[in-house]
């Protein structure tokens, strides 16, 4: 249409432009302007481009496009696109997340109305707005569609041919079905309206320094906030600058606990280098993001917190969540595409009819009426207008068997393609194990050497160890509940002290110490509300950073100078930054003891381990084996830990005894290597330890051993992120032999999805239906545990809390597809056994009465179709999937072969009939009378046909179940055989006259019949048996395929290939080294030194002039442990830390870093 009304011309000067995205999806958009004076903002450049100017065109005329005055854009999936004189091309429009560093934060006073007003022209108010489609739109989208269309053709010839029973049945399925679906697409919509609709007023500041409260929608990048003491929902992105915040951000990121977020740091004045750009990625733990909720804030003195809008609109985080529901990836089902090559096959077939047709009506004179609607009749007999209704029945059928399990599915459409799944994608916490985590020990050290297991912690001294475990977490008190992290929280309550956070009349620990830890104290006891000496203030927490593995606080005891400081974290991390020889000797022997039995291990500042446990739950094995058995692909996909995420695949039989773990590291070019790197190591031996892995670096290729040739390649996400950018090749042959994927970020998720996707798989996806939402709407199957009956993340929504339903569902999804193959053959073959029957008396120029076609249409294939849906699935799953293509061999013969026979019996007993001696034959009337000897013939010989078609299409093991466990479709078959042998043997007469049917006079020969159409039975089932479903047939067919049309085998089957064919990779090595060896390569040590400048600024923030003082008047050496936000410092020398000295501070403030 637009190249109709438009045409070409320079991307400046483009009214209107077609865009085609990622997914070849084409969208046309109208471009318009604004005036640059109006927005009072200068558009800040992305690094991509998302057009570029067209070489053929010369822009560099003085034109009114090129006026530098007018600033033209377009939207296009809700993200505004502006036009960049400089580089000649649009680019999306960003807020003040990119070019900004941290000191314009800092120093910027707020917005006036006027700044804020004419910024709001530019970015659009900051609404996230799912619009309802109103239901006339959505009536006309459905009845544009193409079956539609034919439907309202076919009841319109219908009624022009007093055809007006069928007519009026195909009418009320239609416009059942057409509310059915307006149903389900409102429903969608507005549930995911209330789930991201949020109205709330925001309180800013001007630049006057003045408080105004005004609607969330007015706000604009560039405005200072206000955060309310008692919390609220965020309704833009923004930049924490002042006090922390404690929020839950389980809509993004999946934990459902909360998190500490932190100010940015004040650079102001410092050097360039010093004063980094503020980017989402690198200063989330600063950033509040859209849709989050901020249970409290944290200030010092009568300071209020504030915060910077970054972002808003579908341009936050919230925004692109749900940009990622409404414009998913579109799934391409062969099924549906084949159906429709199907219909134009019969299409031309029944063109070929009509011209059949057309000659004789032609050659008998008969009048043009009668010839144009017999002509057209065929195209409605040949191509069923019921045909969609009947496609649908099975699915709904599917879904109330699955309401029934608790699992609620809001797209019946996904059940077909739930049955081709050959891949399921599984988040691991709260997924494949409980939600929570139970204490398990504590891990003393000793002497350079670790005690056995501690699991009571009351016996623990009070010291270091025990004082880390109270005080170095995130926890907060609402509603005199303790919150925070599970972790946090268990490791909290096993020290059994209490947690108090100060009003604003306690001064004990002055207004910088929001939060005290203490000895439990009995109210009743006489010393009740006296102090015990070992109270601990929180002057600071740093939270924890994913990316760094850590999280320290600042401490201080009641009444002591100086501060202590108190970090925990990974492992792997706080050996990396500690001295090697304060390590215990055994560190990674016993480290390793406990995370191969998926103990999840907590190192603690100074030298103690602390361990929980985090129990697989009874449900995830058991799944896990039942899709093995199937030959489907489990994959293991968590932001946990590698270790820990190895030990559950193999506890729950994701990962076998006897199979290899190779680990896969991928580092990216450097100073020291222009290309990235690899390292391939075995994560444990060939008896399956994991305790001990194999470097690639300065040792001899071995390849995998020939006598175990299974292994699985295990990834981080930053190996992730490495091969996706530099190495999309080797990414796609991880993705077929990789199994468990850790640390993985939410969009990492989506990515290793479409990877799957990409190379042929079928995937499903379960997790949780917070940070997994974007792999669940991407994935073929998405899956959601939720106690809602209903998600907008994902099609599949389970009640019950664990993998079990995955099974399920594809048992449903398998039984369902084939339920629509058999029907679609069943009404292909219907249509074709009816257009035979009619071609057949056309040559008489007769044709089957409306009651007899009212019998074949309603009372045999509508109930035939529906109850032959009810079918239950099969309780097993095969190794083999159904077929999902019906342009393939079994289909295709299937169809030709009944056909086939269809065609030979029909024309056998309508010769038959006229060799009798008492056949008289039809006469053309003017009343339309057919009945006659040949039309009793091919009608009664059809009626069997139906029935036989329904019972051999019907088929059970292994995808459901015997179809005479389906009671409705056998007392169907009894009902409707009796009545078509009544009818056969000895009609009434009454009945025959109305059918038009003409009873044959001998009795032994209208009961031949009956044997006619158990000889067609026979020899139909035997074919569909024994020819079309033969596994050895197939089998061979589909390797013939395979080896003579190379695209017929499937990408991941031709990597696979490549690999078990290539004996020098994987390259892995036989030199046993440290798994923390391997995973530290990858830490950057840039962002160390970043962090400890950081660290250092914080501290002047929150100590002030006191802290400079208090370090230049001793002289005794600071220690500093590194964390991943801002550090803390201690004034005591412990020279018996495990972790010791990993930086130190000397009196002039210097840096060394001695790692």
């Amino acid at each position: 249409m637009l190249k109709a009304t438009h045409s070409p011309c320079p991307l400046v000067k483009a009214e209107q432009i077609m865009l085609k995205d990622a997914y070849n999806m084409y969208y046309v958009v109208t471009v318009r302007t604004m005036t640059r004076e109006g927005t009072g903002v200068k558009v800040r450049k992305p690094k991509r481009k998302l057009f570029r100017k067209p070489q053929q065109y010369d822009d560099t005329n003085n034109t009114p496009e090129n006026d530098d005055s007018l600033l033209r854009y377009f939207v296009c999936k809700r993200v505004k696109y502006v036009w960049d004189t400089e580089s000649a091309s649009y680019i999306p429009l960003r807020g003040l997340d990119i070019g900004y560093r941290q000191s314009y934060f800092h120093n910027i006073t707020g917005l006036t109305i006027a700044e804020q007003s004419k910024r709001r022209v530019l970015y659009g108010s900051n609404v996230i707005d799912v619009h309802v489609t109103p239901i006339i739109i959505i009536l006309f989208k459905e009845l544009a569609s193409p079956f539609y269309t034919f439907q309202l053709f076919s009841v319109c010839l219908w009624f022009a041919e007093n055809y007006w029973i069928y007519a009026v049945c195909i009418i009320v399925i239609t416009v059942i079905s057409l509310i059915i679906q307006i149903y389900q697409t409102r429903q969608f919509e507005r549930a995911l309206r209330n789930t991201i609709t949020s109205t709330d007023n925001t309180i800013v500041m001007r630049a006057s320094e003045s408080f105004e409260n005004i609607p969330a929608s007015e706000l604009a990048p560039g405005d200072i906030i206000e955060i309310p003491r008692f919390g609220c929902d965020m309704q833009c992105d923004a930049v924490l600058i002042t006090g922390n915040c404690i929020v839950n951000e389980s809509m993004l990121t999946g934990e459902s606990v909360p998190v500490t977020k932190t100010s940015l740091p004040n650079t102001t004045g410092m050097r360039l280098e010093n004063d980094p750009e503020v980017t989402v990625k690198t200063h989330s733990r600063h950033i509040l993001f859209c849709g989050t909720h901020v249970i409290q804030t944290r200030f010092y003195g009568n300071q209020k917190v504030k915060a910077v809008v970054l972002r808003t609109g579908f341009s936050t985080s919230k925004g692109e969540l749900v940009r990622s529901i409404m414009y998913p990836k579109p799934l391409d089902f062969k099924f549906q595409r084949h159906a429709l090559y199907y219909i134009g096959i019969l299409a031309l077939i029944a063109l070929c009819g009509m011209i059949y047709t057309l000659v004789l009506k032609i050659d008998r004179k008969d009048p043009d009426s009668e010839i144009v609607i017999r002509v057209l009749d065929l195209i409605t007999i040949i191509i069923p207008p019921a045909l969609p209704a009947a496609l649908a029945v099975g699915m709904v059928f599917s879904q109330r068997r699955l309401k029934f399990k608790n699992i609620y599915c809001i797209s019946p459409r996904s059940l077909n393609i739930c049955g081709t799944i050959d891949a399921v994608c599984f988040d691991k916490t709260g997924t494949l194990t409980e939600d929570g985590l139970n204490m398990h020990g504590v891990v003393r050290a000793e002497k350079n050497k670790f005690e056995p297991i501690l699991k009571d912690i009351n016996q623990l001294p009070k010291d270091d160890l025990f004082f880390c475990m109270a005080c170095c977490h995130s926890l907060t008190i609402i509603d005199n509940e303790i919150i925070g992290d599970p972790m946090d929280i268990i490791m909290f309550k096993a020290t059994n002290w209490d947690l108090e956070e100060p009003g604003p009349d306690e001064t004990r620990f002055d207004m910088m110490t929001p939060t005290i830890v203490h000895p439990k104290v009995d109210k009743s006891s006489s010393s009740f509300g006296t102090l015990s000496g070992l109270d601990i203030g929180i002057v600071r927490q740093f939270p924890f950073s994913s990316s760094l593995q850590r999280m320290s606080v600042v401490t201080r005891r009641l009444r002591a100078k100086n501060f202590d400081l108190y970090v925990k974290g990974s492992p792997e991390m706080i050996t990396s930054l500690s001295k090697t020889e304060t390590i215990p000797h055994d560190f990674q022997e016993v480290l390793q003891s406990y995370t191969k039995h998926g103990y999840r291990v907590i190192a603690l500042a100074w030298k103690e381990l602390s361990m929980m446990e985090n129990h697989l739950k009874p449900q995830s094995t058991p799944a896990i084996n039942e899709l093995k058995d199937a030959n489907i692909r489990t994959i293991m996909v968590t932001g946990d830990n590698m270790l820990t995420a190895l030990s559950v695949a193999r506890e729950c039989n994701m990962v076998e005894k006897s199979d290899r773990i190779i680990l896969v590291q991928a580092y990216p070019p450097d100073v020291d290597h222009s290309d990235v790197t690899f390292d391939f190591v075995y994560a444990d031996d060939k008896n399956t330890k994991v305790d001990e892995a194999f470097t690639l670096e300065d040792q001899k290729k071995i390849h995998i051993d020939l006598d175990n040739p299974r292994f699985h390649f295990a990834v981080t996400g930053k190996t992730w992120a490495v091969l996706r950018k530099y190495c999309p090749d080797i990414l796609r042959k991880i993705a077929v032999k990789g199994t468990v994927f850790a640390r993985m970020g939410p969009d990492q998720k989506g990515q290793l999805v479409e990877v799957l996707q990409d190379i042929g798989y079928s995937v499903g996806m379960c997790g949780d239906g917070a940070n997994d939402c974007g792999a669940l709407k991407t994935a073929h199957m998405g899956i959601s545990l939720s106690e809602a009956e209903a998600s907008v993340a994902s099609p599949f929504t389970s009640k019950t809390p664990n993998i079990e339903c995955v099974p399920t569902v594809i048992k449903e999804g398998r039984c369902s597809l084939v339920t629509a193959f058999g029907v679609f053959k069943y009404m292909a073959c219907y249509s074709m056994t009816q257009f035979i029957s009619v071609l057949i008396l056309y040559w008489k120029n007769c044709n089957l009465s409306n009651d007899e076609f009212l019998y074949s249409d309603i009372f045999l294939t509508s109930t035939y179709s529906i109850t032959f849906s009810r079918t239950a699935p099969y309780e097993e799953l095969v190794v083999d999937r159904p077929l999902i293509s019906l342009i393939s061999p079994g289909p295709i013969l299937s169809l030709i072969t009944q056909v086939s026979l269809v065609t030979a019996f029909q024309v056998f007993v309508y010769f038959h009939v006229q060799m009798q001696p008492w056949f008289i034959g039809f006469r053309s009337n003017l009343e339309n009378d057919y009945t006659s000897h040949e039309n009793s013939a091919v009608f009664i010989m059809s009626m069997y046909q139906y029935t036989i078609l329904a019972i051999v299409f019907a088929k059970g093991y292994p995808y459901r179940k015997a179809f005479f466990t389906n009671w409705w479709f056998v007392l169907n078959l009894i009902i409707t055989l009796a009545i078509t042998m009544w009818l056969t043997i000895d009609p009434d007469k009454d009945l025959a006259s109305h059918f038009q049917l003409a009873i044959l006079p001998s009795i032994k020969y209208r009961s031949m019949y009956i044997g006619i159409a158990f000889i067609q039975l026979v020899l139909a089932y035997s074919v569909e048996k024994f020819i079309i479903d033969n596994d050895v047939l197939r089998r061979k067919i589909s390797n013939c395929l395979k080896n003579c049309i190379p695209s017929h085998n499937l990408v991941y089957n031709t990597i696979e290939s490549e690999i078990d064919n290539d004996p020098d990779w994987p390259p892995v090595s036989d030199k046993q080294v440290d798994l923390a060896e391997i995973f530290q390569r990858q830490d950057n040590v840039q962002q160390d030194t970043h962090n400890l400048e950081e660290m250092r600024n914080s501290l002047e923030d929150v100590l002030g002039k006191d802290f400079n003082d208090d370090i230049s008047q001793t002289d005794e050496s600071a220690q500093m442990l590194l964390n991943g936000s801002p550090g803390a410092i201690s004034r005591k020398s412990r020279s018996n830390s495990a972790i010791d000295n990993p930086a130190f501070i000397d009196d002039s403030m210097g840096y060394n870093t001695a790692l």
